[in-house]
């Protein structure tokens, strides 16, 4: 009536390197957001008498606007925002029956830093609508703004090139502000920071995939050896079929990179080794495990964004953005 272990827990640590590998794959899509120019659309409650359903429409149209120009994404990257201003240059009443309202509107949209509060690039066009009443007369003229207009576009790639720059200027400052993250381990806060920087601004990138590569080797050893700590207590206390398999799930997930699976290796044998002569006392079966083979460059750097775009999710949607003196 002995419990078939070997299987138990080999079946637990395939299901552990699968799962891994699934999740790296979901991840994909997300973790390139980290390596393009992102524009958030905002839209200031500064501009008056805009009705809300109006605010709504003029807000898609900046996220359509981006994402037009191949600078859409999400709130990964929220520092540099597209927003816009309205002027209301004419208001009539139509000699209409019934009478309608009409509105000639100056939309200027401007590109810039919304936390810092810089100002990059800006464009205007006038837009017209008519409606049954002021509400529909804003919808009706904004419906108007085209993303594929050709000034937008100008207007857009100016501001991708003023934010390379940006980065270029400030590189040594983002990597300053990483390292002063990781000396507090605040190793993922440091992480998002430095993949957060665009491929295109390749001279500060090349200095932050430099950067990074250090302080995500510090958190593979420090996870790791949390997680062997873990991983022996657990054993220790309990050495039976239950301990076995929770054990050998937190082994599973140790990164291969990490010193300390290439320089404790004796400590993991010795666990290993534990463990397998305990199986082989209660069920009398041999127990083999292999830790995963080293990752190519290509993976480790994807990995190293995966953690940018967790932590980057889990910060709070909310972001208090700067436009000050820029209408």
């Amino acid at each position: 009536m002995k419990n078939n272990i070997l299987n138990s827990i080999y079946t637990i640590l395939v299901f552990a390197l699968i799962t891994n590998q699934l999740l790296a794959q979901n991840k994909a899509g997300k973790s390139d957001d980290l390596g393009r120019i992102v524009l958030n659309s905002f839209v200031s409650d500064q501009i008056e008498n805009l009705p809300s359903s109006a605010k709504n429409l003029l807000n898609n149209k900046m996220s359509q606007i981006a994402t037009k120009n191949g600078v859409g994404g999400s709130k990964l990257n929220p520092r540099f925002i597209i927003t816009p201003n309205i002027s209301v240059l004419t208001k009539d009443i139509t000699p209409t029956a019934p009478p309608m309202h009409a509105l000639t509107l100056d939309v200027t949209i401007y590109i810039g830093d919304g936390i810092e509060g810089t100002k990059f690039a800006s464009t205007s066009i006038q837009v017209k609508g008519v409606g049954a009443n002021e509400t529909k007369a804003y919808i009706s003229a904004l419906k108007r703004i085209k993303s594929s207009n050709t000034d937008i576009q100008s207007f857009v790639e100016e501001g991708k090139t003023k934010i390379a720059k940006y980065y270029n200027s400030k590189c040594d400052f983002i990597i300053k502000e990483a390292q002063s993250l990781e000396s507090q381990n605040e190793f993922d806060a440091a992480i998002l920071k430095l993949t957060s920087v665009p491929e295109v601004c390749k001279e500060c990138y090349d200095k932050c995939m430099d950067a990074v590569a250090p302080i995500y080797q510090q958190q593979l050893d420090r996870e790791c050896s949390l997680s062997m700590s873990k991983a022996l207590a657990i054993w220790s206390g309990s050495q039976d079929e239950a301990g076995a398999k929770e054990a050998a799930t937190i082994l599973a997930n140790i990164d291969p990179d990490s010193k300390c699976i290439r320089e404790a290796g004796s400590m993991i044998d010795m666990l290993y080794d534990e463990m397998k002569k305990r199986i082989k006392e209660i069920d009398q079966r041999e127990w083999d495990f292999k830790v995963q083979e080293q990752r190519q460059e290509s993976e480790r750097i994807k990995a190293i964004r995966d953690i940018g775009v967790a932590y980057g999710n889990n910060q709070p949607k909310n972001v208090t953005y700067n436009a000050n003196g820029w209408w």
